[in-house]
């Protein structure tokens, strides 16, 4: 007598063994096209390394070599020159324009925003650091920030408090957290917010002691406190 755990085994057997013929079957009936397939599959992957390699890479290197000029004069606060060039090398504008593709271009767009704070040019500022996509745990933070510092010249502060918020959430850390915390918390306090501005001193105070906006920070939390007790 067959054991019913045998019987079921051998059904189980009998499922795979019909399984892998139909499928032997298949391949047999669609061979071409399946070889058709993977020859596409092959040569899209090679097209893409190709590209990669042989355009994509030469050109970053070519927009790094090219904004050079550009950033040297930026670290001189010669922001002019820096989004314009001299004549002689690009500027952050022209790399940007002439390389869109290339990480240093989406580089370039920050440069370029915070060269356009500097020389008070804020909605121009805005535009630049809103184009701005490269993810890097600290320049991203910033660059939220300094959108907000152009809102603040403007006198929009509803969006300049939005970005010091953004730029303090984006990478949590000792050193940007705070300042943005601080800076969305003035701001909320001078419109007379205090029920907003107060939290975020406490959160300064209580995650970011150390900071050099906790070491100060009692002070702000005492005068938000007094302005919600008028």
């Amino acid at each position: 007598m067959v054991s019913k755990s045998k019987g079921k085994k051998e059904d189980n057997l009998e499922v795979v063994e019909h399984a892998l013929t139909n499928t032997e079957h298949f391949i047999e009936q669609n061979q071409k096209t399946i070889t058709i397939a993977i020859i596409a599959i092959v040569a899209v992957v090679g097209i893409f390394l190709g590209y990669k390699r042989f355009i994509v890479a030469p050109k970053e290197k070519e927009a790094q070599s090219q904004m050079f000029a550009a950033e040297h004069y930026f670290e001189k606060d010669s922001f002019n020159l820096a989004l314009n060039g001299d004549g002689n090398y690009l500027g952050f504008l022209d790399v940007i324009d002439q390389y869109k593709s290339t990480k240093t271009a989406k580089l370039a767009h920050y440069y370029s925003g915070i060269s356009y704070l500097k020389l008070g040019k804020f909605q121009e500022a805005i535009d630049q650091l809103k184009k701005f996509k490269l993810k890097d745990a600290m320049i991203q933070p910033i660059s939220q920030g300094a959108i907000g510092d152009a809102y603040c010249e403007l006198g929009r502060i509803n969006e300049a408090v939005e970005y010091y918020l953004k730029a303090a959430r984006m990478e949590p850390n000792a050193f940007v957290t705070p300042i943005y915390l601080m800076k969305a918390g003035e701001l909320l306090e001078s419109n007379k917010e205090y029920s907003k501005a107060l939290p975020l001193y406490k959160e300064i105070q209580k995650d970011y002691p150390e900071s050099s906006e906790g070491r100060k920070i009692e002070k702000y939390i005492a005068r938000a406190e007094a302005g919600l007790a008028k």
